[in-house]
């Protein structure tokens, strides 16, 4: 099966660019979905999560406090390693298994933190979601109500602009409105249409 990672920096645009995607038939596999579906209450990986950064990541009805875990794993490159380690491999074969049975033309593996090293992922094209550092700082803020410090902690433990550039086979600069987004995916698709049919 035919397989795109559509990856960008945190505010890019990547939600807005998979729904498109999604609305024209691709079959779309986000990690970030699949991240939630795992720590939901009780589970296993939950469990790990707790037993590593303690109970002061839960709320009081047992969900996971994500604001808590992203101050505690943003401050420390080290403990996002450790959270990493328990997340990523269940993520990559939830993955797996998802595009094993998915029905589209091709399959749009949304990756946030996608670079050269990773291993384990069939890739055929790598597309990025481009925009400029201080969209999205903006875009953040906006969206999430945090203040610039907590943004510049998370951009800096993510690549850089200019790796995630190196890295990409497609980029999409999303700097204009949602209707130029949906039209530069709109090309897109076409082509990797075209290019699952000839694989």
């Amino acid at each position: 099966m035919f397989t795109v990672v559509l990856t960008g920096g945190i505010g890019s645009g990547k939600s807005a660019a998979s729904e498109y995607f999604a609305d024209l038939g691709a079959s779309v596999i986000d990690a970030d979905v699949i991240s939630r579906e795992l720590v939901v209450p009780n589970s296993p990986a939950l469990q790990q999560i707790v037993a590593v950064f303690g109970a002061q990541v839960l709320t009081e009805d047992g969900s996971l406090d994500r604001a808590a875990l992203r101050d505690q794993v943003f401050r420390d490159p080290s403990e996002r390693t450790k959270l990493e380690a328990i997340l990523h491999p269940l993520i990559r074969q939830r993955m797996l298994q998802q595009r094993a049975v998915a029905t589209g033309p091709y399959v749009i593996f949304v990756i946030p933190l996608w670079s050269a090293e990773q291993t384990g992922y069939p890739v055929d094209r790598v597309l990025l979601i481009d925009v400029p550092i201080d969209v999205q700082i903006a875009r953040v803020q906006q969206r999430d109500h945090i203040n610039a410090a907590a943004i510049n902690r998370m951009l800096a433990s993510q690549s850089s602009r200019a790796a995630r550039l190196a890295v990409a086979d497609d980029v999409i600069l999303n700097t204009g409105t949602s209707a130029e987004l949906g039209q530069a995916v709109q090309r897109l698709h076409a082509g990797y249409v075209q290019q699952a049919a000839e694989a």
